[in-house]
């Protein structure tokens, strides 16, 4: 009885530090419009079809991993100061959380499946808390909801937790460590910029008309298959002509 009191009021107690320190973890959207399904029926004019798989992704982040090295960001609310700084380095603590390529029997990864992305991340950390330094690893289960700026020309994507898998913590600093992770994320990674205006826009010279097209994006859909995604990319043309000086 004496260890489940102890337990409880550590949990409190816990919860409470972690809300006053970093804050209750906050539900958003990307900005823009979300991105929805196309109609049914045919495509509208001037759309592009555009498919990539978890193949391309598997590469892209094996590649990033290889190359750049983890992507690792700091807690927020972490950058302390005087004897928690001291503390924490003497005990090695990072106040930081890094994205590993894979953690047991899960790997980081881009998944389309039954309607949605999917994202599982798998990472590893560490959080001086009062001197104290929390050492964490586990996975996310973790959604990417989607949206487009038409103003910004800017497709974005947004990391949506919607749970948290950790590995070797204590049940006492289970809800503090989780509330670590879910703000680490939604503050330091989102929003997610995918593809931006030079990406998504087109400028097609026509020197036989002595001007050019530009196409901007009108509309974003997006459809989801089974192992692939395609975007629906819909887009408005313009002509301008050459300016021609005069003798």
């Amino acid at each position: 009885m004496r260890y489940l009191l102890t337990l409880l009021l550590g949990l409190i107690i816990g919860g409470g530090v972690v809300v006053f320190f970093l804050g209750t973890p906050r539900a958003g959207s990307a900005p823009g419009t979300p991105v929805a399904a196309p109609d049914p029926g045919d495509k509208p004019p001037g759309t592009a079809v555009v498919e990539v798989d978890q193949r391309f992704f598997d590469q892209l982040l094996a590649t990033l991993f290889k190359d750049l090295g983890p992507p690792t960001v700091r807690l927020a609310n972490s950058d302390q100061s005087g004897e928690f700084q001291k503390a924490a380095l003497q005990n090695g603590c990072t106040n930081t959380i890094t994205l590993l390529p894979e953690s047991g029997d899960v790997k980081t990864q881009v998944q389309f499946a039954q309607g949605k992305i999917s994202a599982p991340l798998a990472f590893t950390g560490s959080y001086n808390l009062m001197g104290n330094c929390l050492n964490f690893k586990g996975w996310t289960q973790t959604t990417i909801q989607l949206s487009f700026d038409q103003g910004a020309q800017t497709l974005y994507g947004r990391l949506n937790i919607e749970g948290v898998n950790l590995e070797g913590v204590a049940p006492v600093a289970n809800s503090l460590v989780t509330v670590f992770v879910r703000t680490a994320i939604d503050e330091r990674l989102n929003p997610l910029e995918l593809l931006r205006a030079q990406h998504l826009q087109l400028l097609i010279p026509a020197q036989a008309s002595n001007g050019s097209l530009k196409a901007t994006v009108r509309d974003v859909r997006s459809e989801v298959l089974e192992g692939s995604m395609r975007l629906h990319i819909t887009y408005e043309f313009n002509g301008t002509r050459n300016e021609s000086g005069t003798g």
